[in-house]
């Protein structure tokens, strides 16, 4: 399946299928192609109406593509995949498509009038007249008509599904009237039952059935289910299998050399994403990436992040301080609606938080979500760190490879400073009055070197602001921020520091923070920030 040996020094790999979307391409190009169709077959024989919530470039696409080459009956197409050998019949069926990301949806009238164009195109090409004012109208006589035309029940797959709506979340006014839109458009496949054979829609969110599939009661949500928990994505225990040949090419290369292994430098980098806690997955657009730049980068996350995410963040700047080994259960991860933003499942549903683990109760089970790879906590905590500082990703680079030098050199002093140097980025006009803001930046900060931060760190008798783990030392944090006038001496400063820095230490001593880690075989210290805004940063450090 990797490859055919022309001679015995010669060996030509299947191709790499980077930006296709097409599976008849795939499989006449001869492209890799990690076999889904198991998967298929079970969502052909289990039910008619399906949702499925996955990130962006996971390949949402091509499983619909796949489906509707099933569709078309042409078994050959198939030949040495799973579903080839099945007892599936490959009877021909009309197919209807919508890719929503394609749609022009600026206004919810420049929305209706799209979507009814791309109707009619689809009519025109199967030489089928609709007519009506109405994007469902337009859309229930499509489908009515191609049963009429060839005897069969319709499929209908549409991709993105949440597009028009995500594209406007900043501005609740067209996000609304969009969804209002999409409402009418969708609603009208269940009085189609009797004319369809299948359904499936994708798209990134989970918006509650109420707001946007109203009436649609009967479509299955399959985005957590254990059945289908592999359906995306490529399988890390099929890495090798599917991938080996491209792996051993790496070591030819000096930059892999140093890896004890290349395959385990992949699986840090790109594997975690998982809604069942038990299947693990890559993303295939940054697997693909790499093998062919030959290079570990942040793919994915380069490919754009939605902009709404960062500016909640920027916010609520202590939602981010939460997210590690985050507890959520499923209900709160179906609800995202525009009148109810909440970030945790957003993130989770737009792929930069994955489920690691389910714990089960005695009522519905818990989630545990955390950052899935390295690929995603690295760009996303420059992101972040960028963000809160508008310094720019070049200037949060700088000030990482600063504060990388200042602990090479073992001076906690060049420390403070770099952090100085990065704080003193903050324009005026985006400066928080927060502590968490500070503890934000402090916090994307160190994890972008590397470190294994916790934050809100849960104890007997309070939360730790962050608990910093290396080797041989463990750094219990306490952050404070004082209000200080702009136009503050240097005496007034540091009696504002001296206040800051006492009562963390003594929140610190009085809560008993250093407690947990008693025993533990390490150096534990008292860490204490001050904060008065931007540059204004002081430390104290003591051993317990």
């Amino acid at each position: 399946m990797l490859g055919t040996k022309l001679n015995t020094e010669a060996i030509i790999m299947k191709k790499l299928p980077l930006g296709i979307q097409n599976f008849r391409k795939i499989i006449e190009n001869d492209c890799i192609y990690v076999d889904k169709t198991q998967y298929i077959y079970k969502l052909l024989n289990d039910a008619s109406y399906y949702f499925l919530s996955r990130p962006r470039r996971f390949g949402k696409s091509l499983l619909l593509d796949t489906i509707a080459e099933v569709f078309g009956g042409d078994r050959e197409l198939f030949k040495g995949l799973w579903i080839c050998n099945s007892n599936y019949p490959f009877k021909k069926h009309p197919v209807i498509r919508f890719d929503m990301s394609n749609i022009a949806n600026e206004t919810p009238e420049i929305l209706k009038y799209a979507i009814s164009e791309d109707i009619i195109a689809s009519a025109e090409r199967e030489n089928i007249i609709v007519a009506g004012s109405e994007p469902g109208i337009l859309f229930k006589r499509l489908i009515e008509n191609l049963y009429k035309k060839y005897g069969e029940q319709v499929v209908v797959l549409i991709d993105e599904y949440d597009i028009p709506i995500l594209d406007h979340i900043g501005d609740i006014k067209i996000a609304a009237e969009n969804r209002a839109v999409l409402k009418g458009f969708y609603g009208i496949l269940k009085s189609m039952d009797p004319y369809l054979r299948f359904t499936l829609l994708t798209g990134i969110t989970r918006f509650t059935k109420t707001s946007v599939f109203s009436g649609l009661n009967n479509l299955k949500d399959i985005t957590m289910s254990e059945d289908y928990a592999g359906i995306c994505g490529i399988p890390s225990d099929s890495l090798e299998e599917f991938f080996g040949e491209y792996i051993a090419d790496l070591a030819k290369y000096d930059r892999f050399k140093r890896f004890d292994s290349i395959t385990n430098e992949i699986l840090e980098w790109y594997d975690g994403y998982s809604w069942d806690g038990q299947t693990k997955l890559l993303n295939p657009f940054s697997l693909l990436s790499f093998f062919s730049d030959r290079r570990i980068g942040n793919y994915w996350y380069a490919t754009g992040t939605p902009g709404f995410l960062i500016d909640m963040i920027k916010r609520k700047p202590e939602s981010y301080l939460v997210l590690k080994k985050l507890k959520i259960t499923e209900p709160v991860l179906n609800t995202f609606d525009i009148e109810r933003i909440e970030i945790e499942p957003l993130l989770f549903q737009t792929g930069y938080l994955t489920v690691t683990e389910v714990e089960e109760t005695r009522g519905p089970p818990l989630f545990i979500l955390d950052i899935p790879n390295c690929e995603v906590k690295e760009a996303f905590n420059l992101q972040i760190l960028s963000a809160l500082t508008e310094s720019g990703d070049v200037r949060a680079g700088q000030a990482r490879m600063d504060i990388v030098g200042a602990l090479e050199a073992g001076d906690a002093y060049k420390i403070l400073g770099a952090l100085r140097g990065l704080f003193a980025s903050i324009p005026y006009e985006l400066h928080v009055d927060e502590e968490a803001y500070y503890h934000s930046i402090l916090y994307a900060a160190m994890t972008l070197l590397g470190f294994d931060m916790d934050a809100e760190v849960s104890v007997s008798r309070g939360r730790i602001d962050a608990v910093l783990e290396l080797d041989d030392k463990i750094y219990v944090m306490e952050f404070k921020y004082e209000k200080c006038p702009r136009d503050a001496n240097d005496d007034e400063k540091k009696m504002l520091f001296k206040t800051a820095l006492d009562k963390a230490m003594k929140q610190i001593d009085d809560r008993g923070y250093t407690n947990k880690y008693i025993g533990s075989g390490k150096t534990v210290y008292k860490a204490a920030f001050a904060f008065l805004g931007r540059d204004d940063i002081e430390m104290r450090i003591e051993n317990r």
